[in-house]
């Protein structure tokens, strides 16, 4: 029979074990050089979603009909938002409008990134409280696993595309609808692994406690789940990203008024055998951010894998 001191002993020391598997994970990742590669990439990308209004030449809503369809490096005439007109050289050409693909490329970093990190926050917040509460409570299990059962047999590009079509066109309302499809993915996660750790003993020692379920799930439960949950969410972000992209271009997505990648490459696909440049700037920094994020997860996934870390 285990005895109340002999429990606690075993939860400090289970406790203390997870602090010391932080940190030898935390110094694996900094030699696993797909975790240096992919993070060096967004920290970059980072910089210049944070510095556009320094990087941008000019407003990127901001059009002229006489610099219309220059190619990268072309000069041209702008109007500024104070009626003057003055010389400006597109570094990235300009779209059919005469915006700048430059300042809108930069400027779509920031709309993407933040797509991507809210869209994995929010399913991340969702599927940990609806895994914890179906795999620890089994009289809730049955009824909402099959409510995640259905969402994942619709394919996620059409149930965005409804939300989408059903709510107004914001920036909130596709993260929303982004986010909803990614939700049953992290609770079936979750659930396995709470199935798992459930039956551990420090886990029977905290129950025999008398300790309350929700401190059970969130303070002993929940904490062994961050690796998998972290790997997973470097995913969801990079699909969040993607699926942006998509609605932007097929026109359900953010108001065209918005710079985002998927909205330049939307706007330039009509001219596209002669003015390539307006989709291959875009589709490129869509690109390296999407592969950035996936290097970033599989280092990760490496890094915080007990069976793979040997190799690390």
């Amino acid at each position: 029979m285990t005895t109340p001191d002999a429990s606690r002993y075993a939860a400090l020391s289970v406790e203390s074990a997870a602090v010391v598997r932080v940190e030898s994970a935390w110094g694996r990742a900094r030699r696993n050089w797909s975790v240096r590669i992919g993070g060096g990439a967004l920290l970059l990308l980072l910089l210049i979603a944070l510095a556009a209004p320094y990087m941008g030449t000019v407003d990127p809503t901001l059009f002229d009909a006489a610099s219309r369809d220059l190619l990268p490096g072309q000069a041209g005439e702008i109007t500024t938002l104070e009626g003057e007109t003055v010389k400006h050289t597109f570094l990235m050409g300009s779209d059919s409008f005469g915006r700048d693909i430059y300042s809108r490329v930069l400027y779509g970093t920031r709309v993407s990134l933040l797509v991507g990190v809210c869209t994995a926050l929010l399913a991340l917040a969702f599927g940990i409280v609806f895994g914890l509460t179906s795999g620890f409570l089994r009289w809730v299990d049955g009824i909402l696993m099959r409510v995640m059962d259905g969402i994942m047999a619709i394919p996620a590009i059409l149930i965005a595309i409804a939300l989408v079509a059903m709510w107004r066109g914001s920036l909130l309302t596709v993260i929303v609808a982004i986010a909803i499809p990614e939700i049953p993915r992290v609770t079936r996660l979750v659930r396995s692994l709470v199935l798992t750790i459930r039956e551990e003993p420090y886990v029977e020692a905290a129950t025999s406690l008398g300790t309350p379920t929700w401190k059970i799930m969130f303070r002993h439960i929940l904490p062994n789940t961050v690796a998998p949950l972290v790997v997973q969410g470097t995913f969801i972000c990079a699909s969040g990203i993607l699926v942006e992209a998509i609605l932007s271009f097929l026109g359900v997505g953010l108001p065209p008024d918005i710079p985002t990648w998927g909205n330049v490459m939307a706007e330039g696909r009509a001219q596209f055998n002669e003015f390539p440049h307006n989709i291959f700037f875009p589709g490129i920094f869509l690109a390296v951010t999407v592969l950035a994020v996936n290097i970033l997860g599989d280092g990760l996934r490496d890094t915080l894998d007990p069976k793979m870390a040997k190799r690390v």
